[in-house]
């Protein structure tokens, strides 16, 4: 069976390893997938194509596919694309006249006066920040720079260069008003990056747009995320978008599916952005913020929640975490959220109720996905 490809950056940590808006590295993939249909006797209709678009924003590529008539989608298309370009320019932590940039210049110093779609995005991050205990943190920044996965550019800090840093990073020390819509960094050289919860409010905002002008049947692809609502056309009548979750160990495979008609999946990896020293360790890009180094314990997460904008951090959280805290999380947590998870050994671990969703495409061997 072959699956799409398309736009979505792991929850990365990007800036962490050097790459910008121009370079941005290549994608850990949650696509959806069209496994084959048992053939049929009547020959129903073949429905319309979906209306498909896509654009380079925020570092990556951003997919719309909806379906609608092309005289509805395109209008509809063209202005989710604009807010998604109109988020770029207040919420990118590499452009120097955005809010985010601001926010950095004048850490330890002062408040600044945010719009709404900034303070939304601290305070999700912030939430998750609770939630995890720090196991995301958006106040990760300070070690920008310290790390790089790109091939033939790797780099990993000696723990010299990263134990200064790890005192800037607590996110306690991020303080919001929602009275007067201000955020305010504590100390100086605190810096914030919202590489990992960005994208997700800016497909929120997208899937906004697209039903505000009808559209109910869509699917969002970019930075980290896939996107659904509403049911998906098939020539065997409307069905849930599947979902395909790739497996951690052998490229362009997955090892499961599920479906969904509403919501946001993000998947987090160790598969990426990564390389193996001399003595058989596997370096990767998601940090543990209360650490500094790469974290442990699990190669993948597959998160489906409500919104984009708690998907991306949740399941960084969540691979920071490991599966066992990362479960205790997800059921104390005020949003229902599900997930999938691949610990060290590949043993898969879900939220009460997913694994019976869950339709594999492997044969577990004693709850180990074969292959790793």
């Amino acid at each position: 069976m072959r699956m799409t490809r398309a736009g979505l950056l792991a929850a990365c940590l990007c800036a962490a390893f050097g790459c910008g808006p121009d370079d941005a590295p290549p994608e850990t993939e949650t696509v959806e997938v069209t496994p084959p249909r048992p053939a049929t006797t009547s020959s129903p209709s073949r429905p319309r194509p979906l209306f498909t678009r896509s654009r380079p924003l925020m570092g990556t590529i951003f997919v719309i596919k909806v379906d609608a008539p092309p005289e509805t989608a395109e209008p509809a298309v063209a202005a989710a694309f604009a807010e998604l370009e109109r988020l770029e320019g207040v919420l990118s932590e590499w452009r120097q006249d955005s809010e985010i940039s601001r926010i950095n210049r004048l850490a330890g110093k002062e408040a600044v006066a945010v719009s709404e779609d900034v303070f939304a995005v601290i305070k999700a991050g912030v939430d998750v920040s609770r939630w995890s205990d720090g196991a995301f943190d958006l106040s990760w920044a300070a070690l920008r720079g310290l790390y790089d996965f790109r091939p033939g550019r790797q780099h990993i800090p000696q723990r010299r260069e990263v134990r200064p840093r790890l005192g800037l990073i607590r996110w306690q020390d991020i303080e919001l008003d929602p009275a007067a819509r201000t955020v305010r960094l504590r100390r100086e050289d605190m810096a914030i990056g919202t590489g990992g919860i960005a994208k997700g409010y800016a497909l929120d905002r997208a899937g906004a747009i697209l039903r505000e002008a009808g559209i109910q049947s869509y699917m969002l692809f970019g930075g980290g995320q896939v996107q659904v609502h509403g049911p998906r056309p098939d020539v065997a009548g409307p069905r849930p978008w599947r979902v395909g979750i790739q497996h951690p160990r052998r490229a362009d495979e997955y090892f499961a599916f599920f479906e969904a008609e509403d919501g946001s999946i993000s998947t987090s990896g160790d598969y990426e952005h990564f390389f193996i020293d001399e003595d058989g360790k596997r370096w990767h890009h998601i940090l543990d913020p209360r650490t500094g180094l790469p974290a442990r314990g699990t190669v993948s997460v597959t998160l489906l929640a409500p919104s984009g904008l708690y998907a991306d951090a949740l399941s960084t959280a969540a691979f920071v975490l490991g599966a066992d805290k990362a479960l205790e999380m997800l059921a104390q947590i005020p949003i229902h959220a599900e997930a999938i998870i691949l610990d060290e050994d590949c043993r898969l671990h879900t939220t009460p109720g997913t694994f019976e969703r869950l339709q594999l495409r492997v044969d577990l061997q004693d709850g180990v996905v074969p292959g790793c």
